[in-house]
This record gives C-alpha cells, structure tokens and sequence, in this order.
C-alpha cells in the first residue's frame, strides 16, 4: 500500500509554524546556530597562519589589540588580547606586512568571524623596511630629527650614563675605553637590548636618567651613552620602536647613540644629539685622552709662563727707557733749594727790621706808662663812672607816669566793652550764626533769634 502524495496546498507555507511528524531538523535558536558554528571554525580551524596588511589598529583601555588583516580582495578581523600584545616585538601600525598566528573563531554579536591571533611577526625585512621608512618620515615631519635640536656634548663630563645590557661585551668594551682615556664617574642603567620588552626598558632608563636629580644620592649624569652591539635590522628593532626614539628626543641630558657597527642605522641614531659608529667610539666622544689633556695643560701652563716672562721683560724695558729719560733729582731740586736759601736769607732782615721798628716804637710809649700817670687815669674814669650810676628818684619818677597811662587805657578798654551795657539792662540780639542784629528789618527776615544778657542767652522766635 502507497502512501498518497501531498498536493500543492501541503506544501504552502502556513500562517502558523508546525512541524510534520518525523521532522529530523526542529527548529534552533540564534543562540545555538552560533554555538554550532563557533565549534565548527574553531575545531577546523584551530591553528593557522596568515599573511595581510594591518588596518584599522586600535588599543583599547584594556590592553587588548583590534585590528583587520587584508589582501587585495578580502579582510579578516582580528583580535589580539592583552598578554599577547605585551609580547610583541614592534607597535603594530596600519599599512604593516605581517604574518600571524592564532585560531579562527565566530563572534555572535556581530555574525561574523575573526581570529584571535597568539603571535604576530613582520611578513619579512622587506615589509620590516617598510615600516621603518613610515616611522622615520612620520617622526621626522614632527620634527624630533631636527639638526637644530642637536645639543653639544660637555667636555669633561664627571658622570656619565649608560644604557645597554650589563652582561654583554658592549658595556665592557665601554668601560675599557673610558679607563684608557679618560676615568670617568660611570652610572649604569641596565636593559633589555633586543626582544619584547626591550624598546620599553630603553625608554624608561632614558627618561630615569633625566629625572635624576642634581643633588640626589644617585649622581646625575651630564652625558648619556645608548649602546648596543652589531646585529641584524630584527636584532636592532627596538632602537627603531617609536617610544625610544620620543624618549632620547625628550631627554633633558645630552645622548649619544651608538647602537651597533658602522653600518647600522637606527631611528634612535638621529634623534640622538650625536651618533657613534660603535659603542667605543662613544667613549671616546664622551670625554678627551686625558694624557692629551695634560700636556694640552702643560703647554698651556708653558705659554702663561712665557707670555707673563715677555710682558716683565717688555715692562721693564720700557722703564729703563723711561727713567733714562728722566731728569737728574739733583736738577730738579736745585731751583728749590736756591729759593729756599733766597727766602730764609729775607726772613732773617725782616726780623731783625721788625724787631728795631718795635724797640723804637716801645721807647716812643715808655714815658707815658709811668705809674702816677696811670693812677691819675685811674682816678678820672673812676669819677666817670660814679656819675653815670642811677638815681632812685628818676625810676620812682618814670614808674609813676607809666602807671598812669596804664589806667587810662584800661578806663578807655572798660569804656568800649560792648557787653558792659548789659550790667544795665541793655541785650545783644543776634541770628542762629552768631552775627549781630542791628536793625529792625534785618530782625523781620529771621525766623530765630538769640537775645544775649549779662548772665546769659535766650533764643526766641521772631513774629512777622
């Protein structure tokens, strides 16, 4: 027995969802459709590699990394989370030829899948090339490769700075050099020089050294040396990451760059303020041969003697010429002394002709000082002077005609006291200002008036 066919009306879609007796596919949710191909990628894909061009990179707050890898016809999304990116050798940047590797996976919320990359390399030294020639014109257009920036190194520094490994080669050969030619107060700041972490302990030392205070326990050094060995351009990177260069560029203590062999290049060599082919030949930049510098003093010293010595010589030279040509001393007294001897010679007739003139004039006056000549002088000036005394009578006399005039001015004084009337019952008037009031019409214009008698005042009102 057949089963009957369904007709075309069974087929139609319904107005309500019902499933046929023995469906073997129900209905699933959004939910687990994604669940099952989330399983499905990542089983099939849990480990794969891929080459694209980095675009749209983007840090997040939590360190996580976001970014698409793309070709000339397709674009994958990408994620990379905060322990992987902590391990990365270089700051990814769009436009960079990489190579990563991680797993693919699905994200729900966005129906789409991505893949969540455990490791990313540069595709190569081309694409590495490439991404330093960005960087280098990208930092050079802000200005940190600016000759202008370039600051000159001290002479004679007493400290001096090192940044590079402190196991290598490099930090002796250093040390050595400086031992020969000059020694030198070192402050080593030991770093990573290549591998992830390195380009952040670089930047970080640099920034130390300049933070170091003038007069803090650890010196502050007036040079700065960043040195690593020769290697190869991905051995070499971190002094190309973007921190480093900032870093050296922002360094309030001059650098010197000597990272690698003659031919190596870095970022790091132009945005320093000068670069050494080698790390011994930094030393040498760094401070003079000091057995040169010696005989540079000793020479100079030489030719301090030799200048003081001609300047004596040429000083003295020129005295003897000069009191050569001075006048004998004899010469230049003999005038004085002529005159000298002229006016004593004068001095002595003077006194001897003043002397008769007062001896004459003496005898001349002798007779007149005999004693009773002076008495009876005596006697006339003394009848002078007895007249000349005051009598009684005449100051009795004068007393009298003062006091008289004295009384009568004071009668007169009493008479012209313009209060004296008011002993008889006359009164002053006067306004609120004090001025006197003379006249009947000058009253009437008043509204107040003040009556002034012999024991006191009285204000009254004056009536129209």
């Amino acid at each position: 027995m057949t089963a009957p066919f369904a007709s075309d009306d069974d087929a139609r879609p319904g107005l309500l969802a019902s499933e046929a007796p023995g469906d073997n596919a129900p209905a699933l949710t959004i939910s687990e459709l994604s669940q099952q191909l989330k399983r499905t990628v990542e089983d099939r894909f849990g480990f794969v590699r891929v080459r694209g061009e980095l675009s749209g990179v983007k840090r997040a707050a939590s360190g996580h990394l976001y970014c698409s890898l793309k070709d000339e016809t397709a674009r994958l999304d990408a994620v990379m989370w905060r322990g992987s990116v902590q391990r990365l050798g270089f700051a990814p940047a769009d436009g960079v030829e990489v190579i990563v590797t991680g797993k693919l996976t699905t994200y729900p919320g966005r129906s789409n899948y991505q893949i969540v990359v455990d490791r990313m390399e540069i595709a190569g030294e081309g694409a590495l090339l490439a991404l330093l020639d960005k960087t280098k014109a990208r930092l050079a257009a802000e200005g940190l490769f600016d000759p202008a920036r370039k600051r000159a190194i001290p002479y004679l520094p007493r400290v001096i700075g090192v940044v590079t490994s402190p196991t290598g080669a490099v930090i002796r050969d250093i040390l050595h050099r400086l031992r020969d030619r000059c020694p030198s107060h070192v402050v080593i700041w030991p770093v990573l020089v290549q591998g992830s972490g390195a380009a952040g302990q670089i930047a970080a030392a640099v920034r130390g050294f300049s933070d170091l205070p003038a007069d803090g326990p650890i010196p502050r050094p007036d040079v700065v040396i960043v040195a690593r060995g020769g290697g190869s351009i991905e051995d070499l990177w971190a002094f190309n990451e973007e921190v480093v260069v900032r870093a050296i560029a922002a360094a309030t203590i001059p650098v010197i760059s000597a990272v690698g062999h003659e031919t190596d290049t870095t970022l790091a060599d132009f945005a320093a303020d000068r670069r050494a082919p080698t790390p011994s030949a930094a030393a040498e930049m760094a401070v003079p041969v000091r057995a040169e510098l010696a005989a540079a003093l000793a020479e100079r010293d030489a030719r301090r003697q030799r200048a003081v010595s001609r300047q004596l010589a040429q000083a003295r030279e020129r005295l003897d010429q000069r009191v050569r040509r001075l006048p004998q001393p004899h010469a230049l007294l003999a005038p004085q002394a002529q005159r000298l001897d002229d006016w004593g010679e004068r001095l002595h007739r003077a006194l001897a002709h003043r002397t008769a003139l007062a001896a004459a004039r003496l005898a001349r006056h002798a007779g007149s000082l005999r004693p009773p000549l002076l008495e009876a002088r005596l006697r006339r000036e003394r009848e002078r002077l007895n007249a000349l005394r005051l009598r009684p009578d005449g100051l009795v006399q004068r007393l009298a005609s003062a006091r008289a005039r004295v009384d009568a001015l004071d009668r007169l004084r009493r008479s012209l006291d313009p209060e004296a009337p008011l002993l008889r019952g006359y009164v002053l008037v006067s306004d609120a200002h004090g001025a006197l009031v003379k006249t009947r019409a000058a009253a009437a214009g008043l509204d107040e008036l003040t009556l002034k008698f012999a024991d006191g005042t009285l204000a009254v009102a004056a009536l129209p």
